[in-house]
């Protein structure tokens, strides 16, 4: 475990548990013939706002939505009730993004260790922290996911020994990878996007767009090609 965080209360790399998911259709069970998308939010959102994205992108496909174990200080406050985060920081750095994206990415798979039959594929998806987490999951558990979909997300360095422990591993596995990103994002910086898909290159499967004109968010230019490709790889029927 590292240092106490001076934003969220705690300290980075203090275990967590996801306890709050919204459900698709029957529980996740309503087209078991196909893979299940487990969907990560960012900083200060919920569950919601990823579920609402499958309508765009894979609207036949069951799907969980998890809420990050973390209350985002002061936003209880807010017009739309508390916001919450996978990480003690907002986009912690070195050590700090290493401990808290291997506590947050162990608290997922083990939430679909525990939710989600071994049989059935997985898909990754998530926004700017969830995506940060889409990604460290095939570091640490890459033969559990079909897929993951990287939205405006970063990477952590691998500075902290043991926090990437699968790096070797998924480099052989050839596993498909979503990296988008907006020419505008300010909230991540552009230079962090370049050596995610430069890392990326080197150990999956990569298809990376960046997006002219589009900030630190999604459109339905990304939500388009995102569709496309989950086609391609025959995760979806392709049909709207």
């Amino acid at each position: 475990m590292g240092r106490p965080s001076t934003v969220v209360p705690g300290r980075f790399g203090q275990e967590l548990k996801v306890e709050k998911v919204r459900w698709s259709r029957k529980q996740g069970t309503g087209n078991p013939s196909r893979p299940i998308f487990v969907l990560m939010h960012g900083w200060g959102s919920n569950e919601e706002d990823m579920a609402d994205l499958m309508r765009y992108v894979a609207p036949y496909n069951d799907y969980a939505s998890l809420r990050a174990p973390m209350v985002v200080p002061g936003s209880e406050r807010g017009m739309f009730g508390p916001g919450y985060t996978w990480f003690h920081d907002m986009r912690p750095e070195q050590e700090d993004l290493d401990r808290d994206g291997y506590a947050a990415a162990r608290a997922v798979d083990a939430w679909v260790s525990a939710n989600i039959p071994e049989d059935r594929p997985v898909v990754a998806m998530g926004f700017s922290q969830g995506a940060m987490l889409a990604v460290h999951l095939l570091r640490v558990n890459p033969e559990r996911y079909r897929a993951s979909i990287c939205l405006s997300g970063f990477l952590a360095p691998g500075l902290v020994p043991g926090t990437a422990p699968a790096d070797e591993r998924l480099a052989g596995l050839n596993k498909p990878v979503f990296l988008g990103f907006g020419s505008d994002d300010t909230t991540v910086p552009k230079y962090e996007f370049r050596a995610l898909a430069a890392w990326l290159d080197e150990h999956v499967w990569l298809h990376t767009t960046e997006y002219d004109h589009l900030e630190h968010a999604v459109d339905m230019r990304e939500m388009n090609d995102l569709r496309q490709w989950l086609g391609e790889i025959d995760v979806t029927s392709g049909l709207m």
